[in-house]
């Protein structure tokens, strides 16, 4: 860590938040990731699965041709479930990211060790 890192560090623990403000923006982070759902599909459709922002799978429709061949079903659902939570990642990364915006938290530019941000 650099004297740069070092002071943008304690500027930055200077302006925190208060604790309860925190933890009211992490509720609230909590109810929005159960809202947040994002669907994945393969096989032009033949499998379409949708999870929500706690990487919960809701719902998984499949296809009557889809049944005919076990083991192309079983690389349909894989793929679909993978490209659903790609998504929902995506999407829970970009409320994190309001979040830290909302409680005035920086988050890039600082490259600090064991810092790893949402989506990085």
């Amino acid at each position: 860590m650099n004297i740069k890192d070092l002071g943008q560090l304690v500027s930055m623990m200077t302006k925190l938040p208060s604790i309860d403000k925190i933890k009211e923006e992490a509720e609230r982070m909590q109810q929005r990731l159960g809202e947040i759902t994002a669907e994945g599909d393969a096989g032009a459709g033949m499998v379409k699965v949708r999870v929500n922002g706690r990487m919960e799978v809701l719902s998984c429709q499949i296809g009557n041709e889809a049944l005919a061949d076990k083991e192309m079903l079983e690389d349909l659902i894989a793929a679909a479930v993978n490209q659903a939570i790609g998504r929902v990642r995506q999407q829970s990364a970009e409320e994190t990211g309001k979040l830290a915006s909302n409680l005035g938290l920086p988050l890039g530019g600082m490259n600090l060790p064991g810092l790893q941000l949402p989506g990085t």
